[in-house]
């Protein structure tokens, strides 16, 4: 390619990107993961319309015990939106304790859900005990595994930040994925466990 074609690409009011493609991506990855979610939600809507609920003789969800672990999940979502502040103010310091804070509570909310789940299978609430159960399972378990993959996501931000070798973009792209398993969790809380 000549010096005069860089140039030109350069300076077309075209070529210049409005957001990193790291973010569009993990935006247009979000936004699929808002129809998938809103689509299980709607079958949770309509199936459980018109019939008791819970049905007879399933135990019934810990409402209490996860509404404490939702506060943890939301103060891990205030924990990185500080740490993304440090991060901009070039405290390597407090972004570093951040992160880690943000990691660690994600990692108990997990963990506390895991619990809660075995318990529940312990109590006779399985997949096949009945469409309760199975619901249960479907929306819980597939929020469950966006917080592992996010948390696995936020650990490598911390080593690669740990390595002075943290884009900016990664970053950005993490803490986006992050908000949303922080954010889609009080709705589906009310939703399943509430409601």
């Amino acid at each position: 390619m000549s010096i005069t074609t860089r140039i030109l690409e350069s300076t077309h009011p075209h070529s210049q990107k409005i957001a990193a493609n790291g973010i569009v991506g993990m935006l247009l990855f979000i936004a699929t993961e808002v129809m998938f979610f809103a689509g299980l939600i709607s079958a949770f809507i309509v199936t459980r319309a018109g019939v008791v609920w819970p049905p007879v003789n399933q135990p019934r969800l810990p409402v209490e015990a996860t509404a404490l672990n939702t506060l943890l999940l939301l103060a891990s979502g205030l924990a990185l939106w500080q740490a993304n502040r440090a991060f901009g103010e070039f405290d390597g310091e407090r972004t570093k304790k951040l992160l880690g804070l943000t990691i660690a509570l994600g990692f108990c909310f997990v963990v506390i859900q895991g619990y809660e789940w075995l318990r529940l299978l312990s109590f006779g609430l399985t997949v096949q005990s009945s469409i309760y159960g199975a619901f249960f399972y479907m929306i819980v378990g597939t929020h469950a595994l966006h917080a592992v993959v996010a948390l696995l996501a936020l650990g490598y931000c911390y080593l690669q930040f740990g390595h002075n070798d943290l884009p900016r973009t990664t970053f950005s792209a993490t803490q986006i994925f992050w908000y949303f398993v922080v954010l889609l969790w009080p709705i589906l809380y009310v939703l399943v466990y509430v409601l």
